[in-house]
Formats: structure tokens, sequence, C-alpha cells
């Protein structure tokens, strides 16, 4: 009879998942040493042996269903650029994109549970395990939005995967959509608009305009005029609507949704690998790294 302790106790041991190895025991009826060598033959430890590695690379790729009412964007990591454009890898990060549309996930933990839409015998884990096995390298389903809309969803992704995004438009149309989705992808905004600036980043920020106008010899009451003038600099660099559309400096985006009678709901934009800190290694060790 196979106990929660068991699992636990080979999952130390093997650093495998919990699922692999309650399947392995079970298979094994309890039997710790076979299960460990079901596990190695099966190369679910090789697996878990790259569990302390880093993983920044990778892809950003996104789906979006055909009447463009659900989508999703998802980043996808490995420890180098070369399996991020290994076919396996994509088709793999494809399918999870789709799976988290279709399936609506609200967690990585949970999206990781649940049945693969391509392979309904095996939880999304468990094809990870194996891409991770056969791929060779540490890989790990980092984060994902997904949108589902009355209105229209569409995605954008550059750079053969580097950035990825997702918006979601009232009132719109696919052609404005796409320029939305360029929009974000390139000037990188963070909110949708000022209100959505948290109070706090706006007072430090005016904070920083303070001292910055006092520094340059202006009395306090005069810095305090500045601020007001500068504050707009801030949100128009860090708010989508705020900013000047990149096919026209002229237009800011919301008279460009304005005059479509468009509205930008919410948008996700992942850049793969941002936040991760990276080892810093030549291409020759990392080639001597791969022989290994």
């Amino acid at each position: 009879m196979v106990n929660a302790t068991m699992v636990k106790d080979l999952r130390e041991k093997t650093g495998a998942g919990m699922m692999e190895c309650k399947k392995v025991l079970t298979e094994t009826n309890g039997d710790m040493e076979k299960a460990i060598e079901l596990l190695r033959e099966r190369g679910i430890t090789k697996a878990a042996k790259k569990s302390d590695r880093i993983a920044a690379e990778g892809i950003v790729t996104a789906y979006v269903t055909e009447d463009a009412k659900i989508g999703s964007v998802v980043e996808i990591n490995s420890e180098t650029d070369f399996v991020g454009k290994n076919e396996e890898f994509r088709n793999f990060a494809t399918d999870i994109a789709e799976q988290i549309a279709l399936k609506a996930p609200t967690s990585v933990e949970e999206l990781l549970k649940q049945k693969s839409i391509k392979n309904e015998t095996k939880t999304v884990e468990e094809v990870l395990t194996e891409k991770i096995a056969t791929i060779g390298e540490k890989l790990t389903i980092r984060r994902f939005e997904r949108f589902q809309s009355n209105g229209l969803v569409e995605k954008y992704i550059h750079g053969d995967g580097k950035i990825g995004v997702l918006v979601e438009l009232e009132n719109g149309y696919p052609e404005l959509a796409k320029d939305i989705c360029m929009q974000i992808a390139a000037a990188k905004p963070e909110y949708l608009d000022k209100q959505s600036v948290p109070e706090e980043r706006v007072e430090k920020e005016m904070e920083i305009l303070k001292v910055q106008a006092m520094n340059e010899g202006k009395p306090a009451e005069i810095a305090e005029k500045m601020v007001q003038g500068r504050i707009g600099k801030f949100y128009s660099e860090i708010c989508l609507v705020e900013q000047e559309f990149v096919k026209d400096s002229d237009m800011k985006i919301s008279k460009l949704l304005e005059s479509k009678g468009a509205k930008v709901v919410r948008f996700a934009r992942f850049e793969k690998g941002e936040g991760i800190e990276k080892k810093e290694e030549n291409f020759a060790q990392e080639v001597m790294n791969q022989l290994k």
C-alpha cells in the first residue's frame, strides 16, 4: 500500500515530481529501490538533478482562439538559447499556451496538475518532466496570463519569442489590436492609465523630481510647480494610454483609441528572462557544460 510518507521519501531521494513518485511506487508495490531504478530508467532522476540550474532563456509564446475571445501568453524557460530554438521545445510551449487558454488554470501549480490536452493519460507536470529528460535541460513554466473577453483578444510575439504581448480590447478590431500590441512590445508600459499607477509609486517619483529641481537651485515653491510639470513625462513613459503612438508621434494612444471608439481593457507584456539573475558564462564554457 503506497502512502504519502513513501511518496515524500522517494521525492526527497530523487527530486522527481510527486505524481511520478506515486506512479512508480504503485507500479513496484512500494519497493523503494525498484522505484528509484524505474525513475532512473525513465530519465526522470536525470531531470531532477537539473533542478538547481538557472533557466533564464527559453521562449514567450501566446495562443488566441479562432473567435478571438480567449487568449493566453506564457513564459517557459530553458537554460540555453539553443533549446529555446529547439522545435520540440517550441511545440511544447505552444501546447502549454493552448492548454492555459482552453482549460483556464489559475496558477502554475494548478496548470501542472491538469491533464494534458495533448495526452490525457498524463498531467502537464508529467509531460514537462519527460521534456526535461529528453531535451536534457532544466525547463520551467514560469508565468502566464489568460484573458477571456466579450470584446477582442489579440496577441503579438516579437523577436522569435523574446517578447510576448496579450491585449483585450473593447469595441476594437484586429488591425487596431495588433497596433496596440506592437506599441506595448516597443514602448514597455507598466500600467494602463494614470489611475492604475499605485499612489506610493507616484509619491516616490514626485519626491525624486522635487529633489532634482531643488538641486538645480530652485526654491521649494518653484520646485513644487516644476514637479507638476514634469510628472506628466513620468506618466507618458509608464502608462499605455499616455504614450505617444509609435507609428505617429503626434498622436497619443488615448487619442488613437478615442478616434476608433475603442478601449483597452487590460494587457500583459512578458519579456523572456526579465528579473531572473543569469550566470555569466562564456560561449566556450557553455559548450563544455553541454558536453558533460
